[in-house]
């Protein structure tokens, strides 16, 4: 298996833009999708940003032993797991390189999950205040916003991403996403290389 690129960034950094625009450029790129327990949100499709699932199904896959990291947040809306399985996505036999979105937390356990040097992080930067009135936009457009849930992760975001925890892991490069098309670049650019 080649390298994992793994975008992470604190919410409404852009990171399923910048996904869906890395994809079609480099469509060679393979997708691992990760699953959640949370609600499916307007315009997404199961299988595609996520696995929808339920407590059930995740009690299930940590009991077979195939979840490779997961995480849980104590939301507005109760808790929400997101997670990692090892379903058959990841193909050691296979040279291609993959494109993953995630957490800082989930980044590290993934790390840990496979070889040195196959995961490379893909560190999406925005000005705080942009990040939030993007947050906000976001979430008008569903059917029942949750303000106070955009506020918990906005909070939430500053301490899981702080510099200590990215100076830790050895993140130093940083891809500004105030201008989509010359981040796009930037990154593919560091990707071909």
């Amino acid at each position: 298996m080649g390298r994992i690129y793994y975008l992470l960034g604190k919410s409404a950094t852009g990171k399923d833009t910048l996904y869906k625009e890395i994809l079609k450029r480099r469509p060679k790129l393979r997708t691992v999708t990760m699953y959640t327990t949370r609600p499916i949100r307007e315009g997404e499709t199961d299988g595609v940003e996520y696995f929808f699932t339920g407590r059930e199904e995740l009690e299930r896959q940590l009991a077979s032993g195939k979840v490779i990291e997961s995480r849980t947040y104590q939301t507005i809306a109760g808790p929400w797991t997101y997670y990692t399985v090892d379903d058959g996505q990841f193909n050691a036999a296979d040279d291609e390189s993959c494109l993953m979105i995630g957490t800082l937390e989930s980044y590290e356990k993934m790390c840990t999950y496979f070889e040195a040097g196959k995961m490379v992080p893909v560190y999406i930067e925005v000005p705080d205040g942009i990040r939030l009135l993007r947050a906000v936009k976001r979430e008008e457009n569903q059917k029942k916003p949750n303000y106070r849930e955009v506020c918990r992760r906005y909070l939430a975001d500053e301490k899981d991403f702080s510099e200590e925890n990215l100076e830790r892991l050895g993140i130093t490069k940083r891809y500004q996403n105030t201008d989509m098309e010359i981040c796009v670049e930037e990154i593919l650019r560091d990707l071909d290389k």
